[in-house]
């Protein structure tokens, strides 16, 4: 009866080991000072270490890239408090880093992986050793980040106006006016400037509308060169664009529009055969307490635009 026992506790242990080891999920076991104790055929075949390279070895010393601090902090609770613990790939996108061999998501440069750590308790209930589980999750990450990226994309082109890559009008105002409300706050200084293609009219008659499409792409490369990454830059309409300079005041502002000016009017469009030169006129409009609402702002920017075509275009007009 006593052999039948032994044997039966024997094939229990077999066909469990034998589980661990083809079992698709990455399993370590560790004891207290964090050398390896099982290392199953998961983590043989991703990691190309075998068990004689890994076996009563420190986990940090076999995985010298893996952070020491981080581990040690997340398996403390887990000896201590002996409660499981986890950490998903959104947390931090693997613990081991692995190459991927699923064609599926053949653009991930490693194995995305869920982790949890378990306590493993003796016959006293002490922990001694803990066990690493590895959940190969690439698949889902992959399609999650690819989904992401589509909505960045079509939120993006919602926002951008197509022929310019600038904001387009609505999302601009939409700007316009929470600046706008960050001054009502903080009174941060803001500058709005409002700005459009001289005679612009005249070289759509001239070169033809392909042309002038292409002369608003020079006019809005010229902007996102010189604009910085918290100034809000977009096409107003046609010809027409507004750029809000953020915690600038209006001497700044000044700065920053003869700047643009000059630059604009040292531009030489090439296109079809054709030489094109053009200028561009612009109104400046520091925000204050006087401007009661965001639309009062942006008239008076209009205004700064207006004067400088009336006073011969190629320059920038301050309005307060």
């Amino acid at each position: 009866m006593s052999n039948k026992v032994a044997d039966s506790n024997f094939n229990d242990v077999h066909w469990q080991m034998d589980i661990l080891q083809n079992i698709d999920v990455g399993l370590i076991v560790l004891d207290d000072r964090y050398n390896v104790v099982v290392w199953n055929s998961f983590m043989q075949n991703h990691s190309g270490k075998t068990p004689e390279k890994v076996l009563k070895k420190s986990l940090f010393s076999v995985f010298p890239e893996l952070s020491e601090d981080w581990f040690r902090h997340k398996a403390e609770s887990v000896f201590v408090l002996q409660n499981a613990t986890f950490t998903t790939w959104e947390q931090r996108p693997y613990l081991f880093k692995f190459p991927h061999y699923r064609p599926i998501t053949g653009t991930a440069e490693h194995m995305y992986q869920n982790s949890t750590i378990i306590p493993l308790p003796n016959t006293k209930g002490e922990v001694e050793h803990i066990c690493v589980i590895i959940y190969d999750v690439t698949d889902t990450a992959v399609n999650k980040i690819a989904q992401q990226q589509a909505n960045e994309k079509l939120q993006n082109l919602s926002r951008t106006d197509h022929l310019t890559g600038l904001y387009n009008r609505g999302y601009w105002e939409l700007r316009l006016i929470q600046e706008f409300k960050r001054f009502e706050r903080y009174k941060h200084p803001s500058t709005l400037i409002m700005m459009d293609i001289d005679h612009f009219k005249k070289v759509n008659d001239r070169y033809g509308h392909p042309t002038g499409d292409e002369v608003i792409r020079h006019v809005s490369q010229a902007i996102k060169e010189q604009v910085r990454d918290l100034d809000i830059a977009g096409r107003y309409g046609g010809e027409e664009f507004g750029i809000i300079l953020t915690n600038t005041s209006v001497d700044g502002a000044c700065i920053f529009a003869e700047r643009l000016r000059k630059k604009i009017e040292g531009m030489v469009v090439h296109y079809d055969g054709q030489d094109v030169r053009f200028t561009i006129s612009l109104g400046l409009c520091e925000l204050s307490e006087q401007h009661a609402t965001y639309k009062t702002w942006l008239e008076k920017s209009d205004q700064g635009l207006y004067k400088s075509k009336e006073g011969g275009r190629n320059r920038y007009t301050v309005s307060e």
